[in-house]
């Protein structure tokens, strides 16, 4: 959903516990380490993440002796010995591993013990299910324990604590409006910034723990419903408007004065320029020929709304974030100017075409909602998380959210 802000060094601790299986010297201290750091939690609900997507094999293994069942009759088929893995492929529509198989298959560790997939542990238990293009695995887990590692590859614990309680409220909003939302029968959303993102035991740390424990089951709503809580890294001095971006204007999405560019930190990521050559602009527009040049719409805060680009074989015109995709800018650009020409060979007087273009601008993503170095200057500056969210997101109130 947004770039990670601030990464966060692993623990030694989670360091040996992430090595373990593959040298088991010392992972029980590892393990005891962890178990001390984390906090009891009661059960709230479960949130259902895609770890591994329609892979050809996926490596999954336990801290603590773990059981394998088979989905369709909940029944033992197997079990995984402490801090082993198996390694589950697919097979004529099944999961197989080792001699068994099965339609689907749970991996439940015993006694809160954590489960490995890929190459990362994660809190809850797995499913391992067939999918179109291979085995997906799905991490079933607790939706503040999921938080609290999303808190951490979000924003990262060197932020306030204020903006680290903005981004909880905001983070479980969202992961419960996609869980309410979604058509995905298998999983509710996925691990990466696409959704947001998400790296198991990694990225928690106890300012990340704290963060969501003292927002927990804090929700934003708007008209009684919760709320789409899209967020970014930064804007650049200003938030967009939903519609400026995507298709649907959303009420509570509007923009408004960002405070990202009052962080010394956030300057070097929020302001940005970069050259781009024609033939890379071409291939990112196609099916226009070679580019003679533009025509570009500014949204009412200066940003590219929409760009019509004129080569010699059509015209083709893209939104700012559809432009901001394809080329892989940081951010929705401002500007954007020819740098670069050359003449066409030709009799008579040739023309000159672009062979250079220079785009610039101001903000990290999409820049609708949340700006999370936003959210760091106004902590900074004294406000709390109330404050923030409130600020970020339009006519919005506070809501505790009712598990049933």
């Amino acid at each position: 959903m947004t770039s990670k802000v601030c990464a966060e060094a692993s623990s030694t601790a989670l360091r040996q516990l992430s090595h373990a299986l593959l040298s088991r010297k010392s992972w029980w201290m590892a393990l005891l380490i962890w178990l001390i750091a984390a906090p009891a939690h009661a059960a709230t609900l479960e949130l259902r993440v895609a770890i591994e997507q329609d892979a050809s094999q996926v490596k999954v293994g336990s801290s603590t002796d773990a059981v394998l069942k088979d989905v369709a009759t909940d029944k033992e088929i197997s079990q995984i010995p402490a801090m082993n893995a198996i390694v589950a492929e697919p097979k004529a529509g099944l999961v197989a591993f080792s001699q068994f198989q099965a339609g689907a298959i749970w991996v439940e560790p015993s006694n809160g013990g954590y489960v490995f997939v890929g190459d990362k542990w994660y809190r809850g238990r797995v499913l391992v299910v067939p999918t179109d293009g291979g085995l997906t695995a799905v991490n079933y887990v607790d939706l503040d324990q999921y938080l609290y590692s999303v808190v951490g590859g979000e924003m990262g614990s060197r932020f306030p604590m204020e903006a680290l309680r903005a981004q909880a409220i905001a983070a479980r909003t969202y992961a419960l409006y996609q869980r309410q939302t979604s058509a995905n029968d298998v999983f509710d959303v996925g691990d990466t910034t696409q959704w947001q993102y998400y790296d198991g035991l990694d990225q928690e740390t106890a300012e990340t723990r704290a963060a969501v424990d003292s927002t927990q089951d804090v929700v934003l709503t708007y008209n009684n419903q919760i709320i789409n809580a899209v967020f970014s890294a930064c804007s650049g001095g200003h938030t967009q408007n939903s519609e400026d971006v995507w298709t649907n204007a959303l009420p509570y999405l509007r923009g408004v004065e960002d405070y990202d560019l009052t962080v010394t930190q956030a300057l070097a990521s929020c302001q940005w320029t970069v050259n781009i050559s024609a033939q890379k602009l071409k291939q990112a527009v196609s099916n226009i020929g070679d580019i003679k040049g533009y025509i570009a719409e500014p949204s009412a805060n200066g940003k590219i709304a929409q760009i019509k680009f004129i080569g010699t074989t059509g015209e083709r015109t893209l939104t700012g974030n559809q432009l901001r995709e394809s080329l892989g800018l940081k951010g929705i650009p401002s500007q954007i100017a020819v740098t670069q020409t050359q003449q066409v060979a030709s009799t008579g007087n040739p023309p000159l075409v672009p062979t250079e273009f220079r785009f610039s601008g101001g903000g990290y993503g999409h820049g609708i909602g949340l700006s999370q170095w936003g959210a760091f200057g106004m902590a900074q500056a004294g406000r709390n998380y109330e404050q923030i969210l409130l600020h970020y997101y339009t006519g919005v109130k506070l809501a505790k959210l009712e598990v049933n």
